[in-house]
């Protein structure tokens, strides 16, 4: 199986549920992992880094009308333009020249923020020339949502990590954008999330230790 099925999904599995959300894999078996949340917020549902699959809608209405989708990293503009045009809201993008790439790539009006959306904070992080995503933090109930630079997919997280920083960000570990979040979850772009209480210790293990076990 390649890193990312490029094929038409044909089946949907929900890998992270909690009171105020959903996560699902369009393409269960690949190895890149790639998870889609629904959120709920004061205006709704909202999506980040969205991927279509049979079924999304029916998991969605379950939880409310979609009052936005939102692309945090400037690689997954993945399928939020077909999932915001059926919807009839914009994709929302950091206001940052590099998400530029998404914008060019959905086929739907775009949005610019800055500093949040719907009720999260945004922190850039930019890891390499080419790369830049935004890690989203809500403070009044813990959620962190990291699009590429932490994951819990196999291949990332190194010996006793539950989750671990991509391979390029571990020589220069992001606490400054994220040494002070206290998260209750984390929910990422690739692998499945992690809850409860062990999400501060897995959060701050991968900080600590990302450039002693870089591979």
């Amino acid at each position: 199986m390649p890193s990312y099925d490029r094929s038409d999904p044909t089946e949907l599995a929900v890998v992270d549920e909690w009171p105020g959300g959903v996560g699902w894999l369009a393409h269960p078996a690949e190895d890149g992992r790639r998870v889609s949340h629904a959120v709920e917020t004061d205006d709704g549902l909202w999506l980040f880094d969205p991927l279509d699959a049979p079924g999304v809608d029916d998991l969605l209405a379950d939880r409310g009308d979609v009052a936005g989708v939102a692309v945090l990293s400037n690689w997954h503009a993945r399928d939020a333009g077909r999932i915001a045009d059926r919807h009839g809201v914009p994709v929302t993008v950091p206001a940052w020249d590099p998400m530029d790439r998404v914008v060019d790539r959905v086929d739907a009006p775009a949005r610019r923020v800055t500093d949040s959306v719907a009720g999260f904070e945004l922190h850039r992080l930019d890891p390499l020339p080419g790369w830049t995503e935004a890690v989203a933090y809500r403070s009044t109930d813990g959620t962190l949502y990291a699009p590429d630079v932490l994951s819990s997919a196999a291949g990332t997280p190194v010996g006793s990590e539950r989750a671990g920083l991509s391979l390029f960000a571990r020589p220069f570990p992001t606490r400054e954008a994220l040494g002070d979040l206290d998260p209750e979850r984390l929910l990422f772009g690739h692998g499945v999330g992690i809850f409860f209480f062990e999400a501060g210790d897995a959060l701050s293990t991968a900080l600590d230790g990302a450039r002693r076990r870089f591979p």
